[in-house]
């Protein structure tokens, strides 16, 4: 069984990020500047997230599959992924500590699931979502060579 969330979910490097936040908070706009950088659109502004085989899995609903709202343009056809495994959430919209407690993260369908807190509007945004699921991917192996 799927849930619908209001997340936008990317591919970056293999691994599922889902930008998660109120309307405004710049999901879209910061998928597309990670999508230029080379992310893949999975779904945008909605996720359709299950568990499968253990695993936080998100794809886009059938309606928006393929397509991204460019504030200013409209809504555009994108290449998209049909779905991915989540490792990450990137929360927009909220306080960005500047020293945040490690390990933080989210439950999403009873799948915890590792959390930052991020201006999607800051310019090194993108930079820091990459640098986010590259250290995110360096502790869990980390912790599954333990």
């Amino acid at each position: 069984m799927s849930v619908r969330i209001h997340a936008t979910t990317l591919a970056i490097e293999g691994h599922g990020v889902m930008l998660m936040g109120p309307s405004g908070s710049g999901k879209s706009d910061l998928a597309l500047r990670l999508i230029d950088r080379g992310a893949r659109l999975v779904s945008d502004d909605y996720s359709e997230v299950a568990v499968v085989a253990g695993e936080l899995r998100a794809t886009a609903p059938p309606t928006i599959a393929g397509k991204i709202e460019v504030r200013g343009l409209g809504i555009v056809a994108m290449p998209y992924l049909p779905d991915i495994a989540v490792a990450l959430v990137v929360r927009l919209g909220g306080a960005v500590a500047r020293m945040p407690e490690p390990g933080e993260s989210t439950d999403i369908a009873g799948i915890a699931v590792p959390v930052v807190t991020l201006d999607a509007f800051e310019s090194s945004a993108p930079i820091k979502v990459e640098l986010a699921i590259k250290v995110e991917l360096a502790l869990r192996a980390a912790r599954e060579a333990l």
